[in-house]
């Protein structure tokens, strides 16, 4: 049986060099057949690195953009070029992979261990905390398949966490006497309602309806508010963290929307009839939110 974790070290020492030496794609052919023949002859698992190596580049742009939402504080140009290689070698695996032939866990995992091989002393971590930020988002696939699960001996202690406030809307519009509500597109293949951080100085009212205008172009009134949900996110930099988010429903005038915020993970902005809605693809915990407000919208 092939060694997959040779082979990814392989593919990653082949990313590495086409990025050190800031090569074109095209020339990572040969680098990896070098490496192979090098580092594991016969090892009949070339079709496997050719591949990593393939959806590597063909979704970079992708994974690169879920690196900088994951890590905000480190632009993809300030990692180093080992940690972001090995991230982008986890974050393929994680979001487009076999995930029979390769869980997410084992993604992850593989991961680390080539952070704590060929990185820093700090890279296990960084690459631990980036992908495990990923994995909560994606609402951790596989968790529930875990046949053995480790017991938390040592609770959290909430009140220790450092918390972040935001604020976001559900936001819609009324035209043909037809009902539309407005949602943004992340990266992972979600859609979503528009949120973010509420800045110093600011009130929830004031920073949602700032953040709302920024993702969507969108001016809105605040109606009403729907509700809060608090969670415990991982940030690669600050460790677990509380998100206390105010979700509030606002109203918009029904025009063209325009993705104004770029680099934050979100490539789309839409309206949607109602109808549309059983059809889109989201989170689980907006669900809720989304469910409330449309009632609320229907008894005005």
């Amino acid at each position: 049986m092939a060694n997959r974790h040779l082979s990814r070290s392989i593919v990653m020492q082949t990313l590495f060099e086409w990025d050190f030496r800031n090569l074109a794609e095209s020339d990572t052919s040969a680098i990896l057949a070098r490496d192979i023949a090098e580092f594991a002859p016969g090892s009949g698992d070339a079709v496997f690195m050719e591949e990593l190596v393939g959806g590597v580049f063909a979704k970079r742009a992708d994974l690169d953009t879920i690196i900088e939402k994951a890590a905000p504080e480190w632009p993809i140009d300030k990692i180093s070029i080992v940690d972001r290689n090995i991230l982008r070698i986890g974050l393929y695996e994680l979001l487009f992979g076999d995930r029979k032939e390769v869980p997410p866990k084992v993604a992850i995992n593989e991961a680390i261990e080539l952070a704590k091989s060929f990185g820093g002393d700090t890279s296990g971590k960084f690459v631990n905390g980036v992908l495990g930020a990923v994995y909560k988002e994606i609402g951790e696939p596989g968790k529930d398949e875990e046949s053995k699960k480790k017991k938390n001996t040592e609770p959290v202690d909430l009140s220790k966490l450092p918390v972040h406030t935001l604020g976001g809307a559900v936001v819609y519009s009324i035209h043909g006497g037809e009902v539309f509500l407005a949602f943004v597109h992340d990266v992972f293949g979600y859609w979503t309602l528009s949120k973010g951080h509420i800045e110093a100085g600011e009130t929830v009212e004031e920073g949602t309806k700032r953040e709302v205008k920024e993702e969507t172009s969108l001016d809105i009134d605040i109606r009403k508010k729907i509700g809060s949900n608090e969670y415990v996110a991982s940030d690669p930099e600050e460790g677990k963290l509380r998100k206390q988010v105010t979700y509030f429903l606002a109203e918009a005038p029904h025009v063209p929307v325009k993705l104004e915020k770029t680099g934050g993970g979100l490539d789309d902005v839409r309206w949607f009839s109602l109808s549309e809605l059983p059809e889109l693809k989201m989170y689980d915990d907006i669900l809720p939110i989304i469910t409330k407000g449309v009632r609320m919208i229907q008894k005005k």
